[in-house]
């Protein structure tokens, strides 16, 4: 199976809210696909919906599998952290692991230790000693242990610094990663995850914005540099954002500009940042206008 998610026309409302509207994509093996949107963008209800624990509308596919019929079955082979995830305070590690290994039979105890073994984290230790960025390494840990295709992550990192955000992903990389693998994870830290991603989906309130491979990325989109004197024309050739970049300005387009607009400047490459903020900002915005 190439594709482990295929959605098309997914939707889901909650009263009048509209929480996904009309979503078509898939997610093939051996991706790392970062899910990007503002808060309350419809992030964490397709999580929710791809793992089963909210009803969708149209076609969803989870490793060749329905999630809310095949539930069981589905989470046998896919992993999930939520944002809210919580270990209980009270247990030891190596209590959590047979915990773990009696619970979920895809689980390898000998693999969690390997991994543990990465980190400060002592078998014996108490998850209400633990620190936050330790805590969170653990319930990776366990996680990355179930022989599973699919690992979706919400939030995963969310307050923790900097040194635990980097220790976290690279075990990540190092130890699910495999190319045959794929990982859905939703972040706030665009510019810290962005060297990981293969694919990016992007929604802004409920609707598809973007589903492209970071190759596919930057094929499609074109930043310029500029110096003042081209701002006039650059802003008649209506790119999608005018922003500054590199101790200068710059222009994204969508597709090639015009090649003499292309002329008077010079080719960078768009960050997802800048990306995110062109394809999900209100009219109004303007990133030259103190953003």
């Amino acid at each position: 199976m190439d594709s482990l998610i295929q959605a098309r026309g997914l939707g889901l409302r909650f009263g009048r809210k509209v929480a996904l509207d009309d979503l078509s994509f898939t997610v093939p093996k051996g991706r790392v696909v970062g899910l990007l949107g503002h808060n309350g963008a419809g992030k964490t209800t397709l999580m929710k919906a791809l793992v089963g624990l909210l009803p969708a509308e149209g076609e969803l596919s989870v490793l060749g599998l329905n999630p809310r019929t095949q539930r069981v079955q589905l989470l046998e082979s896919l992993a999930y952290i939520p944002d809210v995830a919580i270990l209980p305070r009270w247990a030891r590690v190596e209590q959590l692991i047979q915990l773990m290994g009696g619970l979920h039979p895809k689980f390898s105890a000998e693999r969690a230790r390997a991994l543990l073994r990465r980190t400060s984290v002592g078998l014996t230790d108490k998850v209400k000693d633990l620190s936050k960025g330790m805590v969170v390494q653990v319930h990776l840990a366990l996680v990355a242990s179930i022989d599973a295709r699919l690992l979706i992550l919400d939030e995963p990192t969310l307050g923790l610094d900097v040194l635990s955000r980097k220790a976290f992903y690279e075990m990540l990389i190092d130890e699910w990663c495999d190319g045959e693998r794929s990982v859905l994870i939703s972040t706030h830290q665009v510019e810290e995850i962005e060297s990981l991603l293969s694919d990016v989906l992007m929604l802004n309130e409920g609707k598809l914005m973007l589903s492209l491979s970071l190759e596919d990325i930057d094929r499609r989109f074109v930043a310029l540099g500029h110096d003042a004197a081209a701002a006039d024309a650059m802003a008649a050739a209506h790119p999608l954002l005018r922003y500054r970049a590199q101790g200068g300005s710059a222009a994204l387009f969508d597709g090639a500009p015009p090649p003499e607009v292309a002329a008077l400047g010079q080719r960078l490459r768009p960050s997802l940042v800048d990306l995110f903020v062109a394809l999900t900002r209100r009219p109004e915005i303007n990133r030259t206008q103190g953003l």
